[in-house]
């Protein structure tokens, strides 16, 4: 089966298994969906629910953000991995939203990318999400779902953005991501899946693929 035959089978099933996708990441407006998408960096989407509703009472916007002390930030985000450099990066990027932005969440790729914290995977789920412009944000669950259905290579996240893009129709993309993701969560974990079981990997992953994550499990 070629690539495009085998996405258009797998965005298909993926809109009969989630056909609403919810944000994860709850927020009030863009720039709690910002900072929220800065914090799930190495931390599940659950814990930064439970964290941000302290934070966001205090500071709903960059404004109030911006006023509140790194400390103080800390303090409300601590249960979060890499907590320290977080508070740091959102303090930071609250005042510069203010300076360059007028306190608003811009537009582009490249605005975004250049505040503190915000790499390429946070900007996409920010215009994904917020401004409705097709993104595909690559993460582990993505990154992984993809090589094991045989969509790309495995090698790097930008290459695995690329082939996605490649064989998914481009309006799509911003669900596709959240689609994979859930699916990933529910149906496919990294660790002791027997791919031949899996609703997908049972039929788009290689013979050669679903025996090397045999092996790969029988020794752990």
């Amino acid at each position: 089966m070629k690539r495009k035959e085998k996405a258009e089978r797998i965005a298909s099933m993926l809109e009969d298994f989630y056909p609403e996708t919810p944000v994860p990441l709850d927020h009030e407006n863009h720039f709690q969906l910002l900072v929220a998408v800065l914090m799930s960096a190495q931390t599940t989407d659950l814990k930064v629910n439970q964290v941000t509703p302290a934070l966001f009472s205090k500071a709903p916007n960059a404004l109030e953000m911006s006023r509140l002390s790194v400390e103080e930030i800390l303090n409300d985000i601590r249960q979060v991995g890499l907590a320290p450099t977080k508070a740091k990066n959102i303090h930071r990027l609250s005042e510069l939203l203010l300076e360059r932005h007028g306190g608003e969440i811009p537009q582009t790729f490249e605005e975004l990318e250049n505040l503190p914290g915000v790499g390429h995977k946070t900007a996409g789920v920010v215009m994904a999400q917020a401004f409705g412009v097709p993104a595909f944000p690559i993460d582990t669950h993505i990154h992984r779902l993809a090589a094991r259905w045989g969509l790309s290579n495995d090698t790097t996240v930008v290459r695995t953005e690329k082939d996605l893009k490649a064989v998914f129709p481009r309006h799509l993309w911003n669900k596709l991501h959240l689609q994979i993701i859930f699916f990933g969560r529910e149906h496919c974990p990294a660790r002791n899946h027997d791919l031949s079981t899996c609703p997908i990997c049972s039929w788009a992953a290689s013979k050669k693929r679903i025996t090397q994550e045999k092996k790969r499990s029988s020794k752990k």
